[in-house]
């Protein structure tokens, strides 16, 4: 029974791996957002798909984005820092104020995405999840707990109650 339950179970998470990722992480972050400890952290990604139609060939290409996500409880601030798989550099962080956005919901389809328009003219689509095995294009950390509460501040308290601002 053991030898078939370790087969069928799938990849084992590198808790190791993960942790020293988590760490790179909190350095990242903390380097580009002031007061960074103060905030929660997640990794998370976008996508941005292209569309084309040569004739014959019809087809997509999607990029990937990859994030560390950070929120602010006391704040109600969420700050996105765009970073890079092997978490060697990090971006200028882009920060979302509850008070200041358009609107911000969850959306189940096509993906499961955190979606946060601040204005009319754009928005950022979040996508997290408790672990991607994907090195080449995500960050290798497991985040079930840490994605648990980010979903709850986000559809209870930036969201709103309803899911939606």
């Amino acid at each position: 029974m053991g030898f078939f339950s370790k087969l069928f179970k799938g990849p084992e998470i590198d808790m190791e791996k993960s942790r020293k990722n988590a760490e790179k992480m909190r350095l990242l972050f903390n380097q580009e957002v002031e007061n960074g400890d103060t905030y929660r952290l997640i990794f998370g990604y976008t996508e941005d798909v292209s569309r084309f139609n040569y004739g014959f060939v019809h087809g997509s290409r999607t990029k990937i984005g990859n994030l560390i996500v950070g929120w602010n409880e006391d704040s109600q601030t969420i700050a996105v820092v765009p970073t890079v798989p092997d978490l060697s550099g990090c971006g200028t962080p882009v920060f979302y104020r509850r008070s200041e956005i358009l609107k911000a919901y969850r959306n189940k389809y096509p993906t499961d995405a955190f979606i946060i328009y601040p204005d009319k003219k754009g928005y950022i689509g979040i996508n997290a999840y408790d672990w991607l095995e994907d090195e080449k294009l995500y960050v290798y950390v497991e985040q079930a707990e840490e994605l648990a509460a980010f979903t709850e501040f986000f559809m209870n308290r930036f969201a709103g109650k309803d899911g939606k601002k």
